[in-house]
């Protein structure tokens, strides 16, 4: 058997801080994106068999909704990665909005116990009449803890008692689906739900991925953005054996974006080789505008339309809706695009 070459350390590997460069590991890279692609132990023919056979709890899954009686499902996308600054409640919060521009029907759920979320929506966490705590404690439905927000969307408020929420839940056999129960009686009436989930794999992003048909992963392209994704995708596989089969990676998304760093732009280069379609064209840069957004309460799409954040999340709620409109016309299965094998 011929002996394995290791790959040499790319001329465009990113410097280290003392100005040397440092090398770039590509096998770690390839390995998550065949992880996205399919499941351990499984082909590539085996998983599209899976895919177009797979049926929700809900019942078929038809244009990438669930449809149960015939009433169309909302799409769930819950936005994680368990390092925090990535900008997960900024993606969630302005995806909500922009898709809502569109017009699509939306319901926002802050699953953080920071709140941000919901202040970030215009609604002061520390006045509402219930939240996300009380709905997976079943101490209130989703219609009671439901609000309107003034950018046209729904929000399911959160705020500090969801730490005491989750530390109850441990003692609760079904703890990882209290999220998804509660979520059932509102899927009819939306064409998205999103969900912000805790800088955490916590027992609160395990509801959040337990209820969700796709993960959208913020991160920055920083040299260690990874480490992360892979931890992230290791709690989905286990979560796709033990509870949600239909669980996928809709997609990865490049945030807080700096043109001028010749490190964000290698890496950024690395994720699209080794991931292809798993990368969202769009790129979040950063931007003055859509830092000081949430201290008004509005998203950046109500702040600032012309700015360059709003540019950018009006670009990603376009680019999931022609995936869907896609999925439509083909009428495949409700996940994002199949990673493209990168050659030898």
């Amino acid at each position: 058997m011929a002996e394995r070459v290791e790959p040499r350390a790319s001329r465009h590997a990113p410097p280290s801080r003392h100005g040397r460069r440092t090398r770039w590991n590509p096998w770690s890279a390839r390995q998550i994106a065949d992880r996205l692609r399919t499941r351990p132990h499984e082909t590539a023919a085996t998983a599209s068999g899976r895919r177009r056979s797979h049926r929700s709890a809900d019942g078929p899954i038809m244009n990438g909704h669930s449809v149960r009686q015939g009433i169309r499902m909302a799409r769930i996308i819950a936005v994680a990665n368990q390092k925090g600054g990535v900008g997960k409640t900024t993606t969630a919060v302005n995806l909500a909005a922009a898709l809502a521009r569109t017009p699509k029907r939306v319901l926002l759920v802050d699953l953080d116990a920071q709140g941000n979320a919901t202040m970030g929506s215009g609604v002061d966490k520390r006045e509402v009449a219930a939240s996300t705590c009380d709905l997976l404690l079943g101490e209130a439905t989703a219609t009671d803890v439901r609000v309107r927000t003034q950018e046209d969307f729904d929000l399911l408020p959160g705020n500090i008692d969801l730490t005491a929420a989750e530390i109850q839940l441990m003692e609760r056999e079904d703890r990882e689906q209290r999220l998804k129960l509660a979520l059932q009686p509102l899927r009819g009436e939306y064409d998205y739900i999103v969900i912000d989930c805790p800088p955490a794999l916590s027992l609160l992003t395990l509801n959040a991925l337990t209820a969700a048909d796709s993960v959208i992963v913020p991160m920055q392209c920083e040299y260690y953005a990874l480490e992360g994704l892979s931890a992230l995708l290791e709690t989905i596989d286990a979560l796709r054996a033990r509870i949600n089969p239909a669980l996928e990676v809709e997609g990865v998304l490049r945030t807080m974006f700096d043109v001028r760093n010749n490190l964000a732009n290698a890496v950024s280069a690395q994720l699209t080789e080794y991931f292809g379609d798993k990368v969202f064209r769009t790129i979040v840069p950063r931007n003055v505008r859509l830092a000081e957004a949430p201290s008004h309460g509005q998203s950046i799409v109500g702040y600032d339309r012309a700015s360059r954040g709003s540019v950018a999340y009006l670009g990603l709620a376009g680019e999931i809706i022609r995936r869907q409109a896609e999925r439509e016309q083909t009428g495949t299965h409700a996940h994002a695009p199949a990673l493209q094998e990168n050659p030898a």
